[in-house]
């Protein structure tokens, strides 16, 4: 697994061009410089030294941002019924690719929900791991994945559901597909 850094801009710009939730950032960039493994290797470029995104290959591709109310609704259903969700034994990561799936659909109101979300003594969002060790030593954060987010994930399924639950709503979506997504949990 190699990362690479790019700007904000190039970064959008390449997440624009997903074509289906979990298609990884290596297989963006393949289809559209019609580069194959068989071709060789291209030749390294030197990252640029400010305003940097990291691109890790291997992981879950962030969406596009979607805008319309419609667009947004589309792009969780097209999450539920992807895959890659199916495959997901475990809670905690459905948590996550939902959790990322709700950043990159708009980073700004899932920013103002997480911030707003707290319980009684603990922060549950962070942009740093050491903060969420600081308010407890079992929390076991992990970063969302293609974020800048932490989240604790010691949480039971009822508590990630009501994380979920708090941030959809905050970010207005139909209650109706805010229960379905917490269901799938």
């Amino acid at each position: 697994m190699k990362t690479i850094d790019v700007d904000e801009e190039l970064y959008h710009y390449i997440a624009s061009h997903t074509q289906h939730i979990g298609e990884s950032a290596s297989d963006i960039l393949r289809r559209m410089l019609k580069f194959s493994a068989a071709e060789g290797t291209p030749t390294p470029m030197t990252p640029a030294s400010t305003g940097m995104a990291t691109v890790t290959t291997g992981q879950h591709a962030p969406v596009k941002n979607a805008t319309r109310p419609d667009e947004r609704v589309r792009t969780v259903r097209e999450l539920l019924l992807s895959d890659e969700y199916a495959e997901q034994k475990k809670a905690v990561n459905r948590f996550m690719l939902i959790l990322s799936t709700l950043y990159h659909i708009d980073p700004t109101l899932f920013s103002d929900a997480a911030s707003s979300l707290q319980g009684r003594t603990r922060i549950y969002f962070a942009g740093d791991q050491q903060i969420l060790l600081q308010n407890g030593t079992h929390t076991k954060p992990q970063q969302v994945p293609d974020t800048p987010f932490w989240v604790i994930t010691n949480t039971n399924t009822d508590r990630k559901c009501s994380m979920v639950e708090h941030i959809m709503l905050s970010m207005q979506f139909p209650q109706e597909l805010t229960e379905k997504v917490c269901g799938t949990i």
